[in-house]
């Protein structure tokens, strides 16, 4: 076998997959984690006798970091690990369960390309099968679906210690099938799983065709999940970071700055026309260099520096955007309409003022209007004249710059923005451009 054929060189060249695990407290998903590291290899021995209590591995204790984590049980941030296997690498962000931490769990999901939605076998009434799912089970998943994640696999946990674990598992994956079909969410799969013995996380059952279950096991399905496409297909558009000045250059064929950052969508290369926002002035690129700074053309989702064929005024904050020989690119509005997910402990009330961030760039935006919220119990949307904390609705905003967006769901980059309080600068708001 040829060298580049080896699954380990394949495993370091294929991109990563990032996905999250979400749902209730105490539905198991740091100890799903712990399991998948553990049972994968990927935990070093003196990191899982750091672990140990009263004899036995917890495994939660692997991904809660923080020192309240650790104390009351919960987790409260975003812990990421990393591992692989001989197919390809993983980013795991546990997200935490708790209502009052969903802003952190909207983070991790807004980059994610792949969700585990767990469920408490034992927190619902499994011998019925009109049962009812956990609100935040709803409420997480409806995140996912405004996200756009594009793979979203429920797992069935602790079904080891219900008494009928098959007509548990059949009864609770039809109350998921009916709710993702009432929501228009897509779902990979459902998988029937015990994180705290390991059952049908890396390793099959030990009881063949436990609950009623032959498909293959949660590792197997996020081996084959694929990777969130970049933005390639959509014309090109540049958030700047950071600015460079060159130390000295005779060169008056182009300009003596280097504007650095990520692309978002489309590709940009040397003889491309842009036009740069909010100023509207227009150039055209001279010189694109990848992050290693050497000159060539760069896609979206890698990082760029680009040079451009005059001086023209950019800042950090501004965007560069593909432009045709007329001048024209991406159309720029003063008001935007856009589903929100609400994560201040503050009530969202109609004419609110807060600083909206887009890519790099912060304008004042103020609420218009609250058009409706959406009840996640009945999916039915409301009309509404406020939104609580973790509230989802659709919003209208005025902003006091015009932007640059596109819908959310024909790019994550150009359709998402983050609402954050002119006064605590707390995080307010998570928008995505309808």
């Amino acid at each position: 076998m040829n060298a580049v054929d080896t699954p380990s060189t394949a495993a370091d060249t294929r991109p990563a997959l990032k996905f999250i695990t979400c749902g209730s407290v105490d539905d198991g998903k740091s100890t799903l984690i712990g399991r998948l590291l553990v049972d994968s290899k990927a935990v070093l021995q003196d990191h899982l006798a750091g672990v140990q209590r009263q004899g036995e591995t917890d495994l939660a204790l692997l991904t809660d970091g923080l020192s309240a984590e650790r104390e009351q049980g919960i987790t409260i941030d975003v812990a990421y690990r990393y591992f692989n296997t001989e197919t390809r690498k993983f980013i795991i962000g546990d997200a935490p369960g708790h209502e009052q931490y969903t802003r952190n769990m909207v983070t991790a999901a807004s980059a994610a390309d792949a969700a585990l939605v767990l469920v408490d076998a034992t927190k619902l009434d499994w011998k019925d099968a009109g049962l009812k799912l956990l609100p935040q089970t709803r409420r997480h998943s409806l995140l996912l679906q405004l996200l756009r994640v594009p793979s979203v696999v429920f797992t069935v946990n602790k079904l080891d210690a219900v008494q009928d674990s098959a007509l548990a598992y059949r009864n609770i994956a039809g109350a998921l099938a009916a709710f993702a079909t009432d929501a228009g969410i897509a779902v990979t799969a459902t998988v029937p799983v015990s994180a705290l013995k390991g059952w049908n996380v890396v390793d099959v059952a030990a009881d063949a065709g436990w609950c009623g279950y032959s498909g293959p096991t949660l590792l197997e399905i996020l081996e084959q999940l694929p990777v969130t496409a970049a933005d390639t297909a959509l014309p090109f558009a540049f958030p700047v970071q950071w600015v460079e000045k060159f130390s000295s250059s005779s060169d008056t064929t182009q300009g003596r700055r280097v504007f650095w950052g990520r692309v978002a969508t489309g590709t940009v290369q040397p003889g491309q026309p842009i036009k740069v926002m909010p100023s509207g002035q227009t150039a055209t690129v001279a010189q694109v260099l990848n992050h290693v700074r050497n000159p060539q053309a760069v896609g979206a989702g890698h990082s760029a520096g680009i040079v451009l064929d005059r001086e023209v005024d950019v800042s950090r904050g501004d965007w560069l955007l593909a432009a045709n020989e007329q001048g024209q690119s991406l159309e720029a509005s003063h008001e935007i309409r856009a589903t929100l997910a609400w994560l201040d402990d503050e009530t969202l009330v109609a004419g609110r003022v807060y600083w909206a961030l887009h890519g790099h760039r912060w304008v004042k935006a103020k609420v218009k209007r609250i058009v409706h919220k959406l009840d996640i119990h009945t999916l039915a949307e409301e009309d509404a004249t406020q939104l609580e904390p973790n509230a989802i609705g659709h919003i209208e905003l005025a902003l006091q710059e015009p932007l640059a967006t596109l819908p959310f769901a024909r790019s994550r980059a150009l359709g998402s923005l983050v609402l954050v309080d002119t006064a605590s600068h707390r995080t307010s708001g998570a928008l995505l451009v309808s």
